[in-house]
């Protein structure tokens, strides 16, 4: 066993926390307790492995699927899944080289570590029994565990005979490793990028928040002058508004050729050699693609499925997108000359010159009514509203940097809810983009106490200067809405079985509640709420929301199309039947050609940054982490422009709307463990006390809805060629 004390100090993940709903100890962790966690917590997964394995009873679902294990303590087999959830999460919002190191260790060892288990021949069998023979009526939810306990043990190799279960841990061994490091060398070459600017004349065309960004960046590094980095919330404003095109291009090419440098950080080979690991596993596991492997268990459920709709999306966006981009190419030639010739370091600059010719509306003139505090307010606000919900600011809760602002959720009963945690703002450790996880799931235990979530939403958004506060773009506001809808997928989950609960659904249906709640951005009643003029008190006029809703499909063929090419480029690596040997940059370029509009740049490559496609776990990650997803794959192509018109093409009221959604919520929080016969009246009892709603009307319209979630998909699926085509532009 593994000594718990580290130089004379209780090492934090072997004890209780003590803390406010136990939340994670972040100031009492130090990266030395990282590893002997891990360790001891595989020792103590092998021993509760063993003791499965080695019980002489019948195997039954009490004693092998959900089996129940206190002799120790109550939360003594946890350890695995509580120092991962942690180290994982760190890995995106804070991580340092230090922890880089842990991670390259520790990844072989806990790929062998699941694949140990995953591959017990004897722990398989009984779950195979119990799958076969059932020692009594399991209720939904069971069977689901059962059924996924089952299933994933086959995806993982189980019924591989010896050899190819020893060819699967390789190669699963070796994917987890590069997958690491594709990671590690993304986020150090993004970081790397710097453009230092010392002559003022340089900043011509850029907003004064842009400026202030930059100036403050600057003087956090010691330098004189601005800096802008490749972090989103300065290289956007800089390609939207410099007029210094040299250095747009300079800012472009870095961006867009990140990872493919002959240094330690190209990852070229690397996305090579992990599409051949991923055809060379689903073609063990008796697939002939890894595409097929994927698809069976998403709605798509074939290629030939996902390849018609990628087709149908090119037919209905590509026409259109033509016509935005010739706009775009038109007005640059008329400010320019005709001879002019647009590159795609320009696309952002002049695409915002039209914007403005046409509509009068850009970020900036938004950004002053988009303080953060007050957005924040705005949006606990509409969950309040909708849901009933409050939050509540806890600064004893322990955070693991001082940007993070941690609150207690409680139900509209006044129950405690959930633990939601706030990290807004970019830094040296964090990842690009933004992202919704968990520190802890939900579940009840075999006492019958609900153990709530501690739930966590990661952005990268304006950081606030010494002379501003926190002003955020539009954008921006809805990327909030967006992963804050996740977080409330997770806060409202009611599950028995942690690694069913929250968003631990199919990854088809993981994105309902996220879209359904960006929608509010361009609400005006929510607007209302905490849209109001940082200086001045002054609220949002309406002039500017009307143009903001006239602007809604502003280029957003071009923005749909752009995603539709993500789907391509993603299907042509993992549709591969033989050996990946081509050159990943020019292929690229043929992949995703028939969605593309402006000419492509032998230069640049997204694929080496592609987190969405590269670093999709293996069944082992899945399981090993209790379910916990960081990626979803692009299969199932969308894009927030096409969302926003959700509601319209549904043709009802934002109020039926919210009902239609929160039942879909439900259904998917509980994963379906209600009467499937019945799941909308299921959710009407559920949703009408939460909204106090007594419309008979409404309530008949909503029991009648037994398949809203497929319903839902296909409206947006097969609705948007007479969205897109048929816009008011």
């Amino acid at each position: 066993m593994q000594d718990n004390t580290i130089q004379n100090r209780t090492n934090p993940f072997f004890v209780p926390y003590n803390t406010p709903h136990d939340t994670v100890p972040f100031e009492r962790i130090r990266l030395e307790d990282y590893e002997p966690a891990f360790m001891e917590g595989i020792r103590r997964d092998d021993e509760a492995t063993d003791k499965i394995v080695n019980d002489p009873a019948e195997p039954t679902f009490e004693n092998t699927i959900a089996r129940v294990d206190t002799d120790k303590g109550e939360h003594y087999y946890d350890l695995l899944s509580r120092v991962s959830n942690v180290f994982s999460c760190m890995m995106s919002a804070e991580t340092c080289d230090e922890m880089e190191e842990i991670a390259q260790k520790m990844s072989p060892i806990l790929t062998k570590h699941a694949n140990d288990i995953t591959l017990n021949k004897k722990l398989f069998e009984r779950i195979k029994f119990v799958h076969d023979h059932p020692n009594r009526e399991l209720t939904p939810e069971e069977k689901m565990l059962l059924d996924t306990s089952y299933d994933g043990f086959v995806r993982s190799g189980a019924l591989l005979d010896e050899e190819g279960k020893e060819k699967l841990r390789k190669l699963t061994e070796e994917a987890s490793m590069l997958t690491l490091q594709f990671s590690q060398n993304l986020l150090k070459e993004n970081k790397t990028f710097t453009l230092h600017i010392t002559d003022e004349a340089q900043l011509d065309g850029l907003p004064e928040t842009a400026k202030a960004a930059a100036a403050h960046t600057a003087k956090e590094q010691e330098k004189e002058g601005w800096i802008f980095t490749l972090d989103y919330p300065s290289y956007s404003p800089f390609m939207t508004y410099s007029t210094q095109r040299k250095l747009r291009k300079q800012m472009y090419m870095a961006r867009n050729t990140v990872c493919t440098h002959d240094n330690e950080q190209n990852n070229l080979e690397i996305c090579k050699r992990l599409v051949n690991l991923r055809r060379e596993l689903a073609q063990l596991l008796g697939f002939e693609t890894y595409a097929d492997y994927v698809l069976r268990h998403r709605m798509a459920s074939n290629t030939e499925h996902v390849y018609k709709l990628l087709n149908d999306l090119i037919e209905a966006y590509k026409p259109t997108a033509e016509k935005e981009v010739e706009e775009v190419e038109a007005l640059a030639k008329k400010l320019e000359g005709k001879d002019f010739e647009m590159k795609p370091w320009d696309f952002g600059f002049y695409s915002h010159k039209l914007q403005m010719e046409k509509y009068n509306l850009d970020a900036e003139m938004l950004r002053p009514y988009f303080q953060l505090d007050k957005v924040i307010d705005g949006v606990f606000g509409l969950a309040n509203k909708l849901y009933g919900i409050t939050f509540k600011e806890n600064k004893e809760i322990p955070v693991y940097h001082p940007d993070v602002k941690a609150y207690e959720v409680f139900d509209k009963d006044g129950s405690y809810l959930a633990v939601f945690y706030a990290d807004f703002f970019p830094r040296k450790g964090k990842q690009g983009g933004a992202w919704m996880t968990e520190f802890q799931g939900q579940w009840i235990d075999h006492k019958g106490n609900n153990i709530r979530p501690h739930v966590s939403v990661v952005m990268n958004f304006t950081k606030p200067t010494e002379e501003k506060p926190a002003l955020l773009t539009l954008g921006e506001v809805e990327t909030f809405l967006h992963e804050f809808g996740h977080s409330l997928h997770g806060m409202f989950a009611n599950t028995r079985f942690e690694s069913l609960s929250g968003t631990n659904v199919w990854w088809d249906f993981v994105e309902l509640p996220s879209q359904f709640m960006e929608n509010y951005a361009i609400e005006k009643d929510f607007l209302r709420t905490f849209a109001f003029h940082y200086q001045t008190g002054e609220p949002l006029p309406d002039e500017l929301i009307e143009r903001i809703m006239k602007s809604r499909n502003f280029m957003a063929a071009y923005g749909c199309l752009r995603q539709v090419s993500f789907g391509l480029l993603d299907m042509a690596y993992y549709t591969q039947k033989k050996e990946f040997t081509a050159d990943i940059m020019p292929y690229e370029k043929e992949a995703w050609k028939k969605a593309m509009i402006l000419p492509q740049l032998q230069e640049t490559c997204m694929t080496v940054q592609f987190s969405h496609i590269m670093q999709e776990v293996t069944p082992q990650d899945i399981i090993a982490t209790n379910g916990q997803k960081y990626w979803m794959l692009m299969l199932s192509v969308y894009s927030r422009r096409m969302e926003s018109s959700t509601r319209r093409l549904l043709k009802v009221s934002v109020t039926t709307y919210s009902l239609r959604v929160e039942q879909s919520i439900l259904w998917f929080s509980t994963n379906g463990s209600v009467d499937k016969s019945q799941p909308s009246m299921h959710c009407w009892n559920a949703t009408k006390s939460r909204y106090n709603i007594k419309d008979k009307r409404m309530a008949n319209e909503l029991s009648k809805q037994t398949k809203l979630d497929l319903r839902y998909l296909r409206m947006h699926v097969y609705g948007l060629k007479t969205a897109i085509v048929n816009a008011d532009r």
